[in-house]
């Protein structure tokens, strides 16, 4: 890798994905839940949360970070930077660069975070009111902070090329491949992106609360149905995605397989007075991408809902799509599998670009579990997956701060076995 000078006719391609989600730990694992439309949410069970009003969420079982991170770095690290890690080596391993970069310079890092490391703090905190600041640990001055899983992730991996971290809501998700683009297109070979969250702690629900769009529904089948007269707001999850995302040059200098193009992407700001003005702001970020891409609005094969749940949110979605499509978005299929595992704030949006990746390599848009009857024009895959020939997706996402986000995505070359 020889990384030098600004380079803006550098693609950007996915050659490696790493996931822990509620439906599942690894792509074949996820993907599979995903495909079938497999339901995951379910009652919350972490301590310190069960008396709380949150009732129903996404939670990952069956996560064992010791046996995936070294002890010297679960010590000084919150749950979702272990998931952070464990979903950053899976795609390391995935993207054939496990064993390190040739020239350590030429790898960056860049991840976004809604809500930091609130579990780990708030353990350290509780030790310092019931015991006192000698039983503090010296941990406690980065696990939480949002950066932590960009520094561990470089740490552990040896990465010294330029690392970010985007300190957002929903959108964030999506913001941080402009991030990377905007790295390799400076030079940087590749660079591991994501996000992961971990919010089921008492602290981060408790500040949850205060969203009046999250679900307090208590039945799992029920707690989250975007697009439908029984919507009621979103259900919460935790977990995430990493990704290798290369320069098409270096992938193909080193013989890697391209399993997406990140062809577009573009981000406006709405803010927070109200879900109707995200109409606008949406479909000019889907404008915005398209264009950067290169794209028509009749190339766009699928579709990937952001889907917050709330009537005045999912109407303005319907909208926006179908202001930025024009006429083609009566018939382009639209889907929202983050129903059946729920909301992983900055993390939702890249558990829907993996699911966008897994769908274009496989030809299939996965359906929206739990949802049958919609209330709006959209072409919804509900009930069953639906084999189709795909070429683009359009992942969209916005946040509860108020940013709007849309990457377009085509379909990789590399054959995958």
């Amino acid at each position: 890798m020889s990384p030098t000078g600004h380079r803006p006719d550098r693609r950007m391609v996915v050659t490696g994905m790493g996931v822990v989600a509620p439906n599942g730990i690894g792509t074949d694992a996820f993907w599979k839940a995903v495909q079938q439309g497999t339901a995951a949410l379910g009652p919350v069970s972490r301590e310190g949360c069960t008396h709380l009003p949150l009732k129903v969420a996404g939670e990952v079982h069956g996560f064992d970070p010791a046996g995936l991170i070294e002890e010297r770095y679960l010590v000084q690290t919150d749950r979702f930077t272990h998931y952070a890690m464990a979903a950053a080596e899976l795609a390391l391993y995935d993207a054939s660069l496990r064993d390190g970069p040739q020239l350590p310079f030429g790898v960056g890092v860049v991840t976004a975070a809604g809500s930091g490391g609130g579990e780990f703090g708030q353990g350290e905190l509780q030790r310092l009111w019931g015991q006192g600041p000698h039983f503090v640990g010296p941990y406690q001055s980065i696990a939480w902070f949002y950066a932590a899983s960009t520094g561990q992730i470089s740490i552990r991996g040896g990465f010294q090329g330029p690392c970010g971290v985007l300190a957002n809501d929903e959108a964030g998700g999506l913001d941080v491949f402009a991030h990377a683009a905007r790295t390799i297109r400076h030079g940087t070979d590749a660079v591991v992106a994501g996000a992961t969250e971990a919010p089921l702690a008492p602290y981060s629900v408790v500040c949850q609360l205060g969203y009046p769009e999250l679900s307090l529904a208590t039945d799992p089948l029920h707690a989250y149905l975007p697009f439908t007269d029984e919507a009621c707001g979103f259900a919460p999850a935790e977990g995430g995605a990493m990704f290798v995302v290369e320069a098409l040059d270096a992938a193909r200098r080193r013989g890697a397989s391209v399993r997406a193009v990140v062809a577009g992407h573009a981000a406006t700001f709405t803010g927070t007075d109200g879900w109707e003005r995200s109409r606008q702001g949406l479909a000019r970020a889907i404008q915005g991408a398209l264009a950067e891409a290169d794209c028509a609005p009749e190339e766009v094969d699928v579709v990937f809902a952001d889907a917050l749940g709330i009537p005045a949110a999912d109407q303005a979605e319907a909208l926006a799509i179908a202001d930025a499509l024009g006429p083609h978005a009566a018939d382009v299929p639209v889907t929202a599998p983050k129903t059946g595992y729920g909301r992983a704030y900055s993390a939702a949006s890249v558990l829907d670009v993996a699911t966008a990746v897994l769908a274009l390599e496989h030809g299939t848009v996965p359906p929206t579990p739990n949802v049958a009857e919609v209330r709006h024009d959209l072409d919804l895959v509900t009930g069953h997956a639906r084999r189709l020939p795909l070429r683009t997706a359009l992942v969209l996402s916005r946040g509860l701060m108020g940013c709007n986000s849309a990457l377009v995505l085509r379909r990789g070359t590399g054959d995958r076995p």
